[in-house]
């Protein structure tokens, strides 16, 4: 089945009783049994409800693996994944990420005895310099949370299973439509689903899909143990959202082509940090592992000083100054302050993360809309 198809149809069978074509909501806590232990496959909507079967189906059809579980939100998933673990363990992370998953690291889990590296994943070789007897996980985003640098997935899938480690890839920025890491040897995928799987900005939700059986029931134990669970209705919204994933990133991606290429012209542009480029230090790889280069970029202006960053940041009219990402509208965001602000500055500045980057989520709006509005911004913030 081709992808289009797939985002369509993943998960979906007609309601039995009803013939409806959507998962109804099943709003229920409990479930009546026949006799003790006798049921229809459904105790309590903790463990189990029919609307969030139908999206972990579906999850797992999409990112082309056999398990799919649903979190109350990208950093419970995240969560559930560190509780594999017992003190004493080390991860090895990117020095890129995005600042959640670095404060749930740094703040709770070292606390617990979890030792963390943090390493340039652009380079494998630092990877493989950091494994020990304690190493258990690599955590890997690709493209990474600000800076758009890529991680070869298949060569730190090699890395991992030659030492028995558990790889796992945040593939947030990329969707399900641009890359499937479990083909290229991820053992699990890891979705922040308010993002792009949900599309709209109006549910917060998290993903976890792997192959192995034991790993899913681990997973799904901790799932079911520490009840970071979403509601039926945020699981609908997100079998929606899917739908139409495969139509929407086809325009998120052209249109982040556009402008990457346009503020690339601009002359008060410093830096656009785009794996679209050719001359971007991972384009052949994401060409090779990605279907198309999405619709996340970040920037730096010639002028580095915060006041004029914050000037442009308030000056745009569509591009909504906000948190998130992926959704159809498209947003504007200071790193530096909101979405990476639990992350020490030295260690910021030290990954290449500067004071006045700018990071831009773009929409499906119409492209030369949306490049009108960053070039009044930018003029309004270098002239004033």
């Amino acid at each position: 089945m081709k992808p289009a198809t797939k985002f369509i149809h993943a998960g979906s069978h007609p309601d039995p009783s009803t013939g409806a074509i959507m998962t109804p909501i099943y709003q229920t806590s409990t479930y009546v049994q026949e006799a003790p232990g006798v049921n229809k496959g459904y105790e309590y909507a903790r463990s189990q409800n029919p609307t969030r079967k139908a999206l972990e189906e579906a999850l797992a059809e999409i990112e082309e693996g056999k398990f799919g579980l649903a979190f109350g939100s990208g950093v419970a998933a995240t969560d559930a994944v560190m509780k594999l673990l017992k003190p004493g363990d080390e991860v090895i992370a990117a020095n890129d990420m995005y600042g959640g998953t670095y404060r749930l690291f740094s703040k709770i889990y070292e606390k617990f005895g979890i030792v963390f590296h943090y390493v340039d994943m652009g380079n494998v070789k630092h990877i493989e310099d950091c494994i020990n007897s304690n190493t258990k996980l690599i955590w890997a985003e690709t493209p990474t949370n600000p800076l758009m640098n890529i991680v070869d997935i298949k060569a730190v899938s090699i890395i991992s299973k030659n030492h028995n480690l558990i790889l796992c890839v945040d593939n947030t920025f990329a969707s399900p439509a641009l890359q499937n890491p479990l083909p290229l040897g991820a053992d699990i995928v890891m979705h922040s689903a308010t993002k792009y799987l949900g599309g709209h900005s109006d549910v917060i939700q998290g993903a976890l899909i792997m192959n192995d059986q034991l790993l899913r029931d681990e997973l799904y134990f901790i799932q079911k143990s520490c009840g970071a669970v979403p509601g039926p209705m945020d699981c609908f919204l997100v079998l929606r959202g899917i739908k139409t994933l495969g139509i929407r990133m086809e325009r998120h991606s052209q249109n982040g082509a556009a402008i990457a290429q346009y503020l690339r012209t601009n002359p008060a542009v410093k830096k656009v940090y785009w794996p679209g480029f050719t001359d971007h230090p991972g384009h052949e790889i994401a060409k090779a592992q990605m279907k198309d280069f999405g619709g996340m970029i970040s920037f730096e202006l010639h002028d580095d000083s915060i006041e004029t960053a914050r000037t442009l940041l308030s000056s745009t009219k569509l591009f909504a100054l906000a948190e998130s990402l992926g959704g159809v509208e498209s947003l504007i965001n200071h790193p530096a302050s909101m979405t990476h602000a639990s992350i020490p500055r030295e260690e910021r500045i030290k990954n290449g993360l500067s004071d006045t980057l700018i990071r831009l989520s773009v929409g499906i709006e119409d492209a030369d809309d949306l490049i009108e509005d960053l070039a009044k911004a930018i003029r309004v913030a270098t002239t004033s």
